[in-house]
C-alpha cells in the first residue's frame, strides 16, 4: 500500500489551524501536501479564550515566541484558576488551582502530610492557598517571571481572543506550505471499502486525498455523518450542556488568572484579555432556559456589559468512540467535548494532533497502531470527564435543584470511585494515581489542591493535639518562604 502523504483538513478554526501547523511542521519537508479546506459561510465557534501551560509546546514547537503572537491574539498570562462559590463550607468558599513551580517542591510533600492529618481528623485548618507560591502570587497580580539570580522554573499558560488566534495558526501555516481553499463541503464521497475518496463542494469542486481530518465541529461531517463512529454522551455524568458568552468592558488592572464562579444553575467563566474581558455562563438546559441564563449573567456582570451582544451556545458533551477510523481522523469539536471548566480543550486537540503524528510515523504512515492511538485519546478524554465531574460531587449548594442533581444520581467511573474512597479513608491517594498510572492526566497536585480546596474532609477532632501545634508551625514557616519568594517577582 502506498504511503498517505496528501492529507485534507475540512474546517478552520483554531482546531483545524493548530492541525495544520503542526502537520506542516513535521512532514511539509517529508513530500506530504497539507491542504486546509473551510468554508466563509460557517464561522467557527470561537469563544475557547483559556488554555492550560501545554500549549506552551505548541508555540515552541512552532518555533513562535510569545512576544510575535501574543500582542496579535489580545493575549495576557494565567497563573491558573479561581473558583469560588462552588461550596459554603466555612474557609472553603473559594479556593485557587495553580499551575506548579520548581519553588513548591520544597514542601510539597509537606502539603500533602498535612492533609492526610485532616483526613484522619486532626483538628488543623488546611487550605491550598496558604501553601503554594503561585497562588499568593497571582493574589498580588504578580507574573510568574523572576530575574536571572532567581533560576527556578514556573509553569503558566495563556488567555486570548480565540477568533485572533485561528487567524494568527491560519498565517502562520500557510507560511510553512499549507495550501488554502475555500468552499463549504455539500458532498463526501467514499470507496467501496467505505474509506473517504473525495469532498465535493458547492463550487463544484471535487477535492481528493490520502487521508482526511475532521474539524467540522459539533457537525462531525466526516467522522460521525459520513463514517457513522458512534458518539458516547457524558451527559450521564455532566449536566450541563449550553452556554451563553457575553463581553465586557476591560479591567483598568489584569489578574493573571481564570476565575471560576459558581452561579444558580451552572458556573461562569471570567478571562481577561488586553482589549475585553472574556465572560460566559455554561449551564443545564435541563434547569435553566437560555433568556433566564442570559439575564442572570448581566445581573453578574453589571453595567460594563449592557450593550454587549450575548452568543448562545449548545454543547454536545462526549466524545466520539474512535477518534481515528478508517483514513479520517477527527480534531477538535468533531472528537468530543468537555465543558471548558478546566480549559482544556485545546490540550485535548494538541495531544490528538502530535499522538497523531507519533503514531502515523511508527506505523510507516499506515493504520498500524490505530487502535492504540484510539485507546490512548479516549483514556484522556475519560480521565478529564471524572475530574471535572469532582468540581460538581464535592458541591454542597443546595439553593437549586441543579446543585443537589449534581451531587445526585450520576455515573461515576471505577477509577473516580477508587480515587475518592481512597481519598475519604485517609489512605495514600499517591499511591492510587500511580497504580491508575494516570498522573499524566491530572498529577498530584491537582487532586490535593481540588478535594482540599473543596473542604473535602471528615469532621474533625475539638482537641487540639501537639501534632496540631507542629503543623502550625510548619505552616508558618512555609508562608515566611513563600513570602520571601514572592519579592523577586513583577507585577
Amino acid at each position: 500500500m502506498k504511503n498517505k502523504r496528501n492529507i485534507l483538513i475540512v474546517g478552520g478554526g483554531t482546531a483545524g489551524w493548530m492541525a495544520a501547523n503542526l502537520f506542516a511542521k513535521q512532514w511539509v519537508k517529508k513530500g506530504f501536501t497539507i491542504t486546509l479546506l473551510e468554508s466563509e459561510e460557517i464561522a467557527p465557534i470561537g469563544v475557547g479564550e483559556g488554555s492550560t501551560p501545554y500549549i506552551k509546546q505548541l508555540f515552541d514547537r512552532l518555533e513562535i515566541s510569545e512576544d510575535e503572537w501574543m500582542p496579535k491574539c489580545n493575549a495576557t498570562y494565567k497563573n491558573g484558576i479561581e473558583f469560588t462559590n462552588w461550596t459554603n463550607k466555612p474557609g472553603y468558599e473559594s479556593y485557587f488551582h495553580p499551575f506548579a513551580m520548581d519553588l513548591d517542591s520544597f514542601h510539597f510533600n509537606t502539603f500533602k502530610e498535612h492533609i492526610m492529618f485532616r483526613r484522619r481528623g486532626t483538628n488543623i485548618n488546611v487550605h491550598p492557598d496558604d501553601y503554594f507560591v503561585m497562588s499568593q502570587l497571582t493574589s498580588q497580580n504578580r507574573l510568574p517571571f523572576a530575574g536571572p539570580n532567581f533560576p527556578f522554573k514556573a509553569h503558566y499558560a495563556y488567555h486570548f481572543d480565540s477568533a485572533l488566534l485561528g487567524k494568527f495558526l491560519k498565517e502562520n501555516a500557510v507560511k510553512l506550505g499549507v495550501k488554502h481553499i475555500q468552499g463549504k463541503v455539500t458532498q463526501v464521497e467514499v470507496h467501496l471499502n467505505y474509506d473517504i475518496a473525495a469532498v465535493h463542494t458547492q463550487k463544484g469542486q471535487r477535492i481528493e486525498a490520502d487521508f482526511f481530518v475532521d474539524c467540522t465541529g459539533f457537525r462531525a461531517l466526516l467522522i460521525d455523518k459520513t463514517l457513522k463512529v458512534p458518539f458516547l454522551s457524558y451527559q450521564d455524568s455532566l449536566l450541563n450542556d449550553a452556554a451563553v458568552a457575553i463581553p465586557s468592558e476591560k479591567k483598568l488592572t489584569l489578574s493573571p488568572k481564570t476565575i471560576s464562579d459558581a452561579l444558580s444553575n451552572g458556573w461562569r467563566w471570567e478571562i481577561p484579555l488586553t482589549n475585553r474581558i472574556g465572560n460566559g455562563y455554561v449551564y443545564s438546559s435541563q434547569h435553566l432556559q437560555s433568556d433566564a441564563a442570559e439575564t442572570e449573567l448581566r445581573r453578574v456582570l453589571g453595567e460594563g456589559a449592557d450593550n454587549m451582544e450575548a452568543r448562545h451556545l449548545k454543547m454536545r458533551v462526549g466524545r466520539s468512540e474512535k477518534h481515528w477510523e478508517k483514513n479520517c481522523l477527527a480534531v477538535g469539536l468533531s472528537q468530543g467535548f468537555i465543558e471548558p471548566l478546566e480549559a482544556t480543550a485545546l490540550q485535548i486537540v494538541q495531544v490528538t494532533i502530535e499522538q497523531f503524528i507519533e503514531q502515523y510515523e511508527r506505523g510507516k504512515y499506515q493504520a498500524s497502531y490505530r487502535d492504540f492511538f484510539n485507546d490512548g485519546v479516549n483514556a484522556a478524554f475519560d480521565h478529564i470527564r471524572d475530574y471535572i465531574m469532582v468540581h460538581y460531587l464535592a458541591n454542597n449548594r443546595n439553593d437549586s435543584q441543579y446543585w443537589k442533581d449534581c451531587r445526585g444520581d450520576l455515573k461515576i467511573s471505577d477509577s473516580l470511585r477508587q480515587i475518592l474512597e481512597v481519598w475519604s479513608a485517609g489512605e495514600n491517594l499517591d499511591f492510587e494515581l500511580e497504580r491508575q498510572a494516570i498522573s499524566k492526566y491530572y498529577p498530584s497536585l491537582s487532586w490535593h489542591v481540588i478535594l482540599s480546596g473543596m473542604g473535602v474532609f471528615p469532621r474533625s477532632s475539638d482537641q487540639v493535639s501537639q501534632i496540631s501545634k507542629q503543623i502550625e508551625v510548619q505552616k508558618n514557616n512555609i508562608q515566611k518562604y513563600i513570602h520571601r519568594c514572592l519579592v523577586n517577582y513583577q507585577d
